[in-house]
């Protein structure tokens, strides 16, 4: 049989001389015995809380995991082997694992909250600056359609915003087909160099 692994703290029992020992008690209590466990308990909380705390800090998660622990201890003290270390080192083991696995949860928790505050910065972000980016653009535009002449204005806008056709938007404005076609190219000419001229300016 393997030799035990080393343990972090000591192997040794919290039994006093002549009192049953912690070993007798934890095989008592994996009989259904309550008062073994009730007499185990009062032994080796103490022992349970210290090593915890030390792990997590915190005292009142500290307790929680002291509960859990010996939770784990009366439904599993029949996996308990004598021949493979002491009942004070099985229930430290025990401890350990339960305060390791503590600061494992609360770490991906937080790892968690931080990844979904880092989403949620990013969508509003990117939300906002679409806005502002849009509300920009339009107020752009809007100014250089008005540096533009009446008709060209009005082709552009019936063109491009109400879905007309050239020759609909010749027939709107009363206006000949070739006129409006020169209007309208020479109008989208001017916007162009207007609204590069205007993101220069506000870059």
């Amino acid at each position: 049989m393997p030799a035990p692994t080393p343990l972090p703290w000591p192997g040794g029992s919290s039994t006093q001389p002549g009192e049953v020992s912690d070993g007798d008690l934890l095989v008592r209590t994996a009989r259904g015995d309550t008062a073994a466990f009730s007499t185990l308990y009062d032994r080796v909380t103490p022992w349970v809380f210290g090593l915890v705390r030390r792990i997590l800090r915190n005292p009142a998660q500290s307790e929680e995991v002291t509960q859990e622990v010996m939770l784990d201890v009366w439904r599993t003290a029949t996996r308990y082997d004598a021949a493979r270390g002491s009942a004070h080192s099985w229930i430290l083991t025990i401890a350990h694992r339960r305060a390791v696995d503590r600061v494992r949860s609360e770490q991906a928790a937080a790892d968690r909250t931080d990844l979904v505050g880092a989403r949620s910065t990013e969508i509003d972000f990117d939300q906002v600056s679409d806005t502002v980016t849009t509300r920009l653009e339009v107020e752009q535009v809007r100014r250089c359609l008005d540096t533009l002449t009446d008709l060209q204005r009005e082709s552009i806008a019936l063109a491009y915003y109400e879905g007309y056709t050239y020759p609909e938007v010749a027939q709107r404005l009363d206006a000949k087909l070739p006129t409006v076609k020169a209007r309208m190219r020479d109008g989208l000419i001017r916007l162009r160099d207007c609204l590069g001229t205007t993101k220069g300016a506000t870059a």
